[in-house]
């Protein structure tokens, strides 16, 4: 990631728009090199440093913005802070909750600290609803696949195309806001067309996202350091 990150700087002068959507979904327990739990790590850690190491560029770019994808699901989390791991207690589906709102807490914490220092970066969240990608199939959970696969995607899932439409829509709208979270405008928020979603109390919580975003510096050595702090 730091090589790729070099690469930019070396080779362009802006970022217009960053998406942050890399994601893994409900595995066994597994850690990354790092010794991180690998959906906190791939889904979240991931994109907190992408964003940090490239915010000079991002901060130079013509109507910029990063738009970090989310999910329903976010709203039924915690953040295990006397756990981060998973060695005391591990859910393949409660980890992803968690690392999805973890995604949240620090779209809405960015967005906090652009708007401290007046800067015109825009920080959006979006997510796709209920969207039959391969995330569902590729679980390596076995009861995941079938649950969220073979059942959920016939059944629930909308065309990756019309998924696509709230990041799509966050990151060109002239009217998608800092701070938002753009989602499905159906019911449940897992089809439709763009309109504004629900963040839960937990991803606008002060002391989450102080202690997350410290967190997550602790653990990628990235800081966000054009950015006045938060409080």
């Amino acid at each position: 990631m730091r090589e790729f990150a070099g690469r930019m700087h070396a080779e362009h002068r802006r970022v217009d728009v960053l998406i942050n959507n890399a994601g893994v979904m409900a595995p066994p327990r597994t850690l990354s090199p790092q010794g991180h739990e690998v959906q906190f790590a791939t889904n979240h850690l991931g994109h907190f440093a992408l964003t940090g190491l490239l915010l000079e560029l991002l901060l130079a770019g013509r109507d910029p913005r990063v738009v970090t994808v989310t999910s329903v699901n976010h709203r039924q989390a915690k953040l295990p802070f006397a756990d981060p791991t998973g060695e005391q207690g591990y859910s393949p589906m409660g980890f992803y909750n968690t690392s999805k709102l973890a995604n949240a807490i620090f779209g809405c914490e960015l967005h906090r600290r652009l708007s401290a220092t007046a800067s015109p970066l825009r920080s959006i969240l979006a997510h796709p609803g209920y969207t039959a990608t391969n995330l569902q199939t590729s679980a390596t959970t076995p009861i995941w696949r079938i649950l969220l696969g073979r059942i959920g995607n016939p059944l629930l899932a909308q065309p990756v195309d019309r998924g696509a439409w709230p990041q799509l829509f966050a990151a060109t709208d002239p009217t998608a806001r800092s701070g938002q979270l753009v989602a499905p405008g159906g019911p449940a928020e897992l089809r439709g067309h763009p309109a504004p979603g629900k963040l839960s109390a937990a991803a606008t919580d002060p002391d989450h996202c102080r202690r997350l975003w410290e967190l997550s510096e602790q653990a990628t050595g990235v800081r966000f350091s054009s950015l006045r702090p938060s409080g």
